[in-house]
């Protein structure tokens, strides 16, 4: 599992104070009001930062870091993803996971090996798993409790029950 997790993108700056204007890379944005510490990969290595002020605008997030004053010091973090440690994230509730941790998991129906888990798609309603077969079709599977039986993630090993509809394309 990565220790770090990617929770936005730094798409640009904002104002002259340093703000940096951030795509988010998760759902729920309320995971940025917990954030304390953001790490960025700047030359050749992890640099962690504080997090001074954080809001959210438009559908993205204005962030303020300790150490950025200036839209010239902002203007580096352009491109870069916001990182944050395991340890300062927000815990996730009972039957959640990161996306990071499901990518490359491999996917069985019974003993019957369906193929690997290659992207999750965010709908309204639930999260929908990409599963890539043997023969490189794509299986898409609803992420519910009805579908989705264990999910292991030290064994890198998900367990499904395919509904009957879906049955006839795999």
């Amino acid at each position: 599992m990565n220790e770090y997790l990617a929770v936005g993108k730094v798409v640009n700056t904002h104002g002259v104070r340093g703000e940096l204007k951030v795509m988010p890379l998760t759902s729920d944005l309320s995971r940025f009001e917990y954030l304390l510490f953001v790490s960025v990969n700047q030359d050749g290595g992890l640099k962690e930062y504080r997090v001074k002020k954080c809001r959210i605008h438009k559908n993205f997030v204005l962030i303020s870091l300790s150490g950025v004053e200036n839209m010239n010091e902002a203007e580096k973090f352009k491109g870069l993803d916001l990182l944050v440690h395991r340890r300062h994230a927000k815990p996730l509730e009972e039957d959640e996971f990161y996306i990071c941790d499901l990518i490359g998991m491999k996917v069985y129906e019974g003993d019957t090996l369906l193929g690997t888990l290659t992207d999750v798609l965010e709908t309204g309603s639930n999260d929908v798993y990409v599963i890539k077969g043997k023969n490189k079709k794509e299986i898409l599977l609803p992420a519910l409790k009805s579908v989705v039986e264990e999910v292991d993630l030290e064994g890198r090993r998900m367990q499904v029950n395919i509904p009957e509809g879906l049955l006839d394309e795999v």
